[in-house]
């Protein structure tokens, strides 16, 4: 269990010096921007593509595997959104929101930074390839599911135009699609370029953790709203099980590729549901609460998960042939 706290302690740490530091510093949200650009458009995507471009190009083609996380992740958010449609008397813009908490996990932030740590550089095209198509898979649910409720009343092809410009131009995938044609015609950079993506890849993880503790801070738990009893269950602990339960169905996965879902499934709810339920104005406050509290209880399930793939009480298939 002491390699396992080794790992995480680092890892949670970052997060909870962000929260410490944005306590006692008081600046205003606004100052956490740049940082939060670097982190978006440059550091990130310079560990993605380094990774990406060193891998071998017959492991950036399974779609087996891609098929079989985002079809997870989808009925996760059908599964909470059903239930939020129950509870709230169908408003769908709420149910949206609560199904997304339920569902997209912090996989920019936390992902690539604890699956590297955990798995090392195996990880790294299954959580690039996870990251690009259930980020698509949002992009598309969440502005639909808006206008459908009546929360976003451009025309169908202007929201069609900027789900496409939103898939397109993130940076990540940006980053992913450069990084696999470096893999295709095995691209080297020369030594100064080389050596600035690593710096930026070996910034990526711990700005990301320590802008995500600032964020938290500036956005406070002012009350727990009785939806966690669902979002926290169904995020920390069923959707690993289901990602965990498809793969070994869909069988014959790489121990990295199997546990990298697994881990990733398991991260609490990004910011990303906190920002899409301000941009509609629903849900803002109880968003904000789901971020936290799932962040918090997260150091003991991500723990937990650790342990279990670590320790081998998580074979790599259930249902080996």
């Amino acid at each position: 269990m002491l390699d396992v706290f080794n790992l995480v302690i680092p890892f949670f740490g970052l997060i909870f010096l962000g929260f410490v530091v944005a306590k006692f510093a008081k600046q205003p949200v606004e100052a956490l921007g740049w940082m939060n650009v670097f982190i978006i458009y440059v550091a990130l995507p310079a560990l993605f593509f380094k990774l990406i471009s060193e891998t071998p190009v017959e492991q950036l083609t399974s779609w087996r595997f891609v098929m079989t996380t985002t079809l997870s992740t989808f009925l996760i958010f059908l599964l909470m959104f059903a239930i939020a449609m129950r509870r709230t008397s169908s408003n769908l813009a709420e149910s949206t929101i609560q199904g997304l908490a339920a569902a997209y996990g912090n996989i920019g932030y936390m992902g690539p930074g604890l699956a590297l740590l955990a798995l090392g550089p195996a990880a790294s095209v299954p959580v690039a390839l996870i990251f690009c198509f259930e980020n698509t898979l949002h992009f598309i649910v969440a502005p639909t599911m808006m206008a459908l409720s009546g929360k976003d009343n451009r025309p169908k092809l202007v929201l069609a135009r900027e789900v496409l410009r939103k898939i397109a131009l993130h940076p990540f995938i940006i980053a992913t699609f450069f990084g696999i044609l470096g893999a295709v015609f095995e691209v080297k950079p020369v030594e100064p370029i080389s050596r600035l993506i690593s710096y930026l890849s070996n910034a990526a993880a711990p700005c990301a953790l320590f802008a995500m503790g600032v964020s938290m801070a500036l956005r406070p738990l002012k009350r727990v709203p009785v939806e966690l009893g669902f979002i926290l269950p169904i995020k920390l602990v069923l959707q690993p099980a289901l990602v965990y339960v498809l793969l070994s169905w869909a069988g014959n996965f790489p121990a990295p590729w199997v546990y990298a879902a697994v881990l990733l499934a398991g991260l609490p709810t990004a910011t990303n549901v906190f920002v899409l339920a301000q941009q509609y104005q629903t849900w803002m406050e109880r968003a904000s609460a789901a971020v936290l509290a799932t962040t918090v209880t997260s150091v003991v399930t991500v723990t937990l998960l650790l342990y279990a793939i670590t320790k081998g009480y998580l074979p790599v298939d259930l249902f080996p042939t």
